[in-house]
């Protein structure tokens, strides 16, 4: 009897507890971001974020770069946008994995919630659907192929050759320890098509340039207050393997083999990232007669520039100016003991639009070319004018690329 009184006193005690009460639903209805929304920071960790769905992100699915001093969240959603800002099951490309579980829904309702545009690497940029593009190239950093028009117009004999021209190759560049910046290119090829069909092929080119802070002579001068000048001596390496050449004129022709070449060079200017440069270099190479089956040295002077105009490698220009001369050949009927050679080259590229994030470049070369080494041709100048497009298969930011995108601080 005791028994039952007392369990009857606590179901009525108990039954005056109120029951906890649920959590109120969170209607939270996250807006999209657009065109004038910030961007997330590369830096710190992203978080994942499963908010309530929308009608235009029904699956909930977030990223979120949070400042923890601020209460503040930068939020994107997880999935790119078509184009009417509805998700697609195409996650964004080219961001950081987001963890989960770092924010308990509990206190990510205590952050304010910004729509932002999710994070892009250097050289990228992110649209307010998610959608990456690439806006920064390196065009020294490429696998490439192109064609040109490129007619030829021979002064001593006043003809004019109607050809195209089909080039392809691949460069490379990289830096190096102590201020050096390498670069090579690998199977640099133009064949020429059409009247006098011809080739210029190298099957590897290799070059290194340094920035020297310890000047080579200290030059002082005591007119009035003594003030001191120091010159620099920014001394590099360039190499070829494997040059070939096949020269037509008329009905002359002849064919050379550039077995190796080495030379010294000295950079009058170059940009403080060492891409950029107006320089001299000087060398000898052995080369082969393949016409005529012999091999002779030839030593060569050029100055020659390469410059990138802009932060983006959008236009870039070339020139140079070589001279050669042909030494311990042997006596060729029709030509001169010590043949010579000047050719003179100037060229601009720019990049006018991508197809999957890979340039598409218009190029302008201009060339002019003196020889006396083809016998039974008639020394003198030959001029080309030079306008085609270039893809360029792979090209990616190049080192010095921005992390804010164009128009972004």
């Amino acid at each position: 009897m005791l028994v039952s009184a007392v369990t009857l006193g606590c179901a009525l005690l108990l039954g005056q507890v109120e029951a906890p009460e649920e959590p109120e639903p969170w209607d939270l209805q996250m807006a999209l971001p657009d065109a004038s929304s910030p961007q997330q920071p590369s830096a710190g960790q992203a978080r994942c974020l499963a908010l309530p769905p929308t009608p235009a992100v029904p699956s909930g699915a977030w990223r979120a770069r949070c400042d923890d001093a601020k209460k503040q969240c930068l939020v994107s959603p997880a999935n790119e946008l078509d184009s009417e800002g509805h998700e697609k099951d195409q996650p964004l490309q080219r961001v950081d994995r987001c963890v989960s579980n770092l924010m308990p829904m509990e206190t990510v309702r205590q952050y304010r919630l910004v729509p932002a545009i999710a994070e892009a690497p250097p050289g990228w940029y992110r649209d307010e659907r998610g959608r990456v593009l690439q806006y920064n190239f390196d065009l020294h950093r490429r696998v490439y192929v192109g064609g040109a028009w490129a007619p030829r117009w021979l002064r001593e004999t006043d003809r004019l050759d109607e050809r195209v021209r089909v080039d392809f190759g691949v460069d490379l560049e990289w830096p190096g320890d102590s201020e050096r910046l390498h670069r090579m290119t690998l199977l640099d090829t133009e064949l020429y098509l059409g009247d006098a069909a011809s080739y210029d092929v190298t099957l590897l080119r290799y070059d290194f340039r340094s920035q020297n802070d310890a000047p080579l002579f200290r030059v002082t001068t005591f007119y009035g207050r003594p003030r001191r000048f120091d010159i620099h001596a920014n001394l590099g390496f360039w190499m070829e393997l494997l040059h070939g050449e096949q020269v037509r004129r008329g009905d002359a022709h002849g064919d050379f083999l550039s077995v190796a070449t080495t030379q010294v060079t000295l950079d009058l200017w170059h940009s403080s990232d060492l891409v950029s440069y107006v320089r001299l270099r000087t060398g000898p190479a052995v080369e082969r007669d393949r016409t005529n089956g012999f091999f002779t040295l030839v030593p060569a002077a050029a100055l020659e520039g390469d410059l990138t105009l802009d932060r983006d490698g959008f236009h870039h220009v070339r020139f140079g100016a070589e001279a050669q001369k042909v030494l311990l050949a042997q006596a060729v009927e029709g030509r001169p003991l010590r043949p010579e050679r000047l050719r003179l080259r100037a060229g601009y590229e720019l990049i006018v639009l991508a197809i999957n994030d890979q340039p598409v470049s218009v190029t302008l070369d201009g060339r002019g070319t003196w020889r006396d080494d083809v016998a039974n041709a008639p020394a003198g100048w030959e001029w080309s004018a030079q306008a085609g497009l270039r893809f360029s298969l792979w090209a990616p930011a190049r080192r010095s690329a921005p992390a804010s995108p164009p128009g972004k601080g």
